[in-house]
């Protein structure tokens, strides 16, 4: 009998080993050859103590803050990186897409690069051919299937990518989240076909920061912090538990300085009363120590629902390289009235010099919740995320 198993994981681990030294002379790194392992730099387990089992036909999210240790567990199932510990067993054909970069040989075109993927996936050139015209459809680069991928662009090198791991009929699709490279309405038509994937009985494992993706779509949830899975099971218990994890999170452990940018205060504060409601509008204000001189500065705030869908991604320049100096800024923004829902919510900082180097960036901070004031308890949350408030004009003819 075939087993109902697809992905069986025992005792899973990943290690690193953190360098001390960036940069030895030939002679140290000799003499370092006789010295212990131990010597040559600190031991970090990015995926430890993994265990679950998935079923054929299972549609699994993966969800966790950054550095949890989602994409090296996907890495690990796809046998691109081979593990420190454990076990895994895969019953079935993968295909993964997971960062940009991996997957396609750069030199080939696209077209040499379908049939290159189908042949390593054990199909025959027949096969490919019947499903080629699919693939170049769906990824939408039908002028540019005869240049090298090397010169995509990251949004044409993940639309054919996806296409190609989706259509070549892997009985476990692993996607990592490369999908928000695409544009909104190619990351709609993913969650499509990964839901049209599902319903024909083949495992579908994902990671998204797309919480109600992965409500609509998944059967089951995983949720991993540092390297661990702290749940897994019914996908919405799963983005439950996860949700709880961020409300009771120690402030201790975000971080909020490092050589170049030192966090001192982050409040969110109603503009009127003493507490935030749909009628009040709110506040936020930054406060922050610059320790470098002679760098442009911007602070982009990201304010997003409990679900992690962004709400905006406002950025501003507060000085450039010639009068940037080191020393406190401070920043305060305000959103008016009428405008969120009740609801959960939480921003996320960027502090950057451009768009190429990021001095400090903070996933979740200030996390509050908008009340309804005109409900009793806040017991009733009408649907969607803004409540503006809107005016009518009414006409009437009799008849």
């Amino acid at each position: 009998m075939e087993s109902t198993t697809a992905i069986k994981v025992s005792g899973l681990g990943k290690k690193y080993t953190i360098g001390k030294q960036k940069d030895a002379s030939l002679r140290s790194t000799l003499t370092n050859v006789f010295k212990s392992a131990a010597a040559k730099g600190d031991d970090f387990w990015a995926v430890q103590n993994v265990d679950f089992e998935i079923k054929r036909g299972d549609v699994v999210g993966i969800i966790g803050k950054n550095g949890a240790g989602k994409s090296t567990l996907l890495k690990l199932l796809s046998q691109i990186t081979k593990p420190t510990t454990g076990r895994i067993e895969i019953n079935g054909r993968v295909a993964s897409l997971l960062e940009v970069g991996t997957g396609f040989h750069p030199e080939l075109t696209g077209r040499e690069n379908i049939y290159l993927n189908g042949t390593i996936l054990g199909m025959s050139r027949k096969e490919v051919k019947e499903k080629f015209n699919d693939i170049v459809e769906f990824s939408g680069v039908a002028k540019f299937i005869d240049t090298p991928v090397k010169h995509y662009s990251s949004g044409m090198y993940v639309r054919l990518a996806f296409s190609v791991a989706a259509h070549l009929e892997p009985e476990i699709l692993i996607i990592d989240e490369v999908l928000a490279v695409g544009d909104a309405e190619f990351q709609k038509k993913c969650i499509g076909k990964m839901s049209d994937v599902a319903a024909e009985g083949r495992t579908v494992i994902f990671v998204s920061h797309n919480i109600a993706a992965i409500k609509e779509l998944c059967t089951k949830g995983i949720v991993m912090n540092k390297g661990e899975i702290l749940f897994s099971g019914n996908q919405l218990e799963a983005i439950e538990f996860y949700h709880e994890l961020g409300r009771n999170v120690n402030s201790d452990e975000i971080v909020l300085a490092n050589d170049k940018i030192e966090i001192l205060s982050f409040n969110v504060n109603p503009v009127e009363g003493s507490f935030i409601s749909i009628s009040s509008g709110f506040s936020f204000e930054l406060e922050f120590r610059h320790l470098l001189e002679n760098k442009n500065l911007a602070v982009t705030f990201e304010l997003s629902s409990k679900d992690e869908i962004v709400l905006f991604h406002h950025g501003e320049w507060i000085c450039n390289e010639k009068d940037s100096q080191k020393g406190i800024y401070k920043m305060r923004g305000e959103v008016p009235k009428n405008i969120l829902n009740a609801g959960h919510y939480f921003f996320k900082i960027i502090i950057a010099s451009s768009l190429h180097e990021v001095l400090l960036t903070i996933d979740s901070i200030g996390r509050f919740e908008v009340t309804n004031e005109a409900l009793a308890g806040n017991n009733t949350i009408l649907p969607g995320l803004i409540r503006p408030n809107l005016k009518y004009e009414f006409n009437f003819t009799k008849e």
